[in-house]
C-alpha cells in the first residue's frame, strides 16, 4: 500500500507530494538534532564535574543548561514546521481534486476530434460537444478554486515557516549571547607548577546569567506587520527604497510600527532545564513518515 502511494498521486500533485515527503525527512532531522544537542549538553555537564576543577565544573554545568535549551528550540522549530507542512497538504489535496476535471475535459475533446476524423456526420458529435461545454464549465470552476487556494495557502504555509525560522534564530541568539557571558568567568591565566589557582568565586554570577537568559526568553516577542494582498506590494517597495536610500546612510530593514501582531505563544518560554526530553514526534507522524519514505518520488 505504502509503495503504491507515489504512483497513485495525480500528475498535477506529484511535485508537491514530493516536496511534502522531503519536508517530513527534514523535520525528522531537526527533531534528531534537537535531541542530540540536549544529550550532548548533559554529557558536557558530566564531563566538567569529572575534571575536579571547580571552575570548569560550574561553568560547564551552566553552559550545558543553555546548550540544552538551544536544543529544545530545534524541537519547537520542528513542531512549528509540521503546521507549515500541513498547510502545503491542503494545496496538494486541491490539486488532486482538480486533476479528474482536467482529464475529463481532455478526454471529451479527444473523442470529438477522433469522431470528426472518422465520421464527421455522426449525430453523436452534438452530444459530445454539449458534454465538452459542461466539462469546460466544471473545469473552469475547479481551476479558479485551485488558483485561489494555492495562493492563499502558499502564503499561509510560508508565513508559518518563516515566522518559526525567525523565532528559532532569535531565541537561540539570546541563549548564545548569555552563554558567551559565562566564558570570561574562567580564569585561564597560566600558573607555575606547584602554585594554586585562586578560589572560584563566580558561582552567583553564573547563576545570575542563567536567570537573565530565562527572563529574556520569557520576555521575547515577535512582532511583524500583517501580510495582506494590498500591503504586500507596498511593503516590498518600502523595503527596496530603504535599502537603496536609507535616511541615515546605512542599510535598513523595515520595523514594526502600528498594527503589529504577536505570534501565539510568543511570550512563552520553557524553564531552563538540563533534562533530556523524550521524542515528541508522536505516533501519527511516525506512521505517515514510514509510509511516505517508502513511497517512490
Amino acid at each position: 500500500m505504502a509503495t503504491l502511494r507515489g504512483f497513485q498521486q495525480p500528475e498535477l500533485s506529484k511535485k508537491l507530494f514530493k516536496i511534502i515527503k522531503n519536508e517530513n525527512a527534514a523535520i525528522s532531522a531537526y527533531e534528531c538534532a534537537g535531541r542530540e544537542r540536549v544529550s550532548i549538553a548533559s554529557q558536557l555537564s558530566d564531563w566538567g564535574e569529572s575534571t575536579g576543577d571547580e571552575t570548569i565544573s560550574d561553568i560547564s554545568d551552566k553552559m550545558g543548561v543553555l546548550l540544552a535549551e538551544i536544543g529544545e528550540q530545534e524541537d519547537m522549530f520542528a513542531q512549528n514546521l509540521e503546521d507549515y507542512r500541513g498547510t502545503l497538504k491542503q494545496i496538494r489535496d486541491m490539486e488532486s481534486s482538480v486533476q479528474p476535471s482536467r482529464d475529463h475535459r481532455t478526454k471529451v475533446a479527444d473523442e470529438i476530434q477522433k469522431l470528426k476524423y472518422k465520421d464527421p456526420a455522426s449525430t453523436k458529435l452534438v452530444t459530445l460537444e454539449q458534454e465538452l461545454v459542461r466539462a469546460e464549465a466544471q473545469n473552469l470552476v475547479a481551476e479558479a478554486q485551485l488558483t485561489n487556494t494555492t495562493r492563499r495557502k502558499f502564503k499561509e504555509a510560508f508565513e508559518l515557516h518563516l515566522v518559526a525560522t525567525i523565532e528559532r534564530a532569535e531565541k537561540q541568539t539570546i541563549l548564545a549571547r548569555h552563554a558567551r557571558r559565562l566564558l570570561p568567568l574562567i580564569d585561564d591565566s597560566a600558573v607555575v607548577p606547584g602554585d594554586q589557582r585562586e578560589q572560584y568565586e563566580h558561582g552567583s554570577e553564573a547563576r545570575r546569567i542563567l536567570n537573565d537568559a530565562e527572563s529574556d526568553l520569557r520576555a521575547w516577542e515577535f512582532t511583524v506587520e500583517p501580510i495582506s494582498p494590498a500591503a504586500a506590494a507596498d511593503e516590498t517597495s518600502k523595503y527596496s527604497n530603504e535599502q537603496a536610500d536609507p535616511a541615515d546612510g546605512s542599510s535598513a530593514i523595515p520595523t514594526s510600527e502600528d498594527g503589529t501582531r504577536t505570534c501565539d505563544g510568543g511570550n512563552e518560554a520553557t524553564p531552563l532545564s538540563k533534562e533530556v526530553t523524550g521524542d515528541t514526534s508522536g505516533p501519527e507522524r511516525d506512521l505517515e513518515a514510514s509510509e511516505e519514505n517508502n513511497a517512490p518520488a
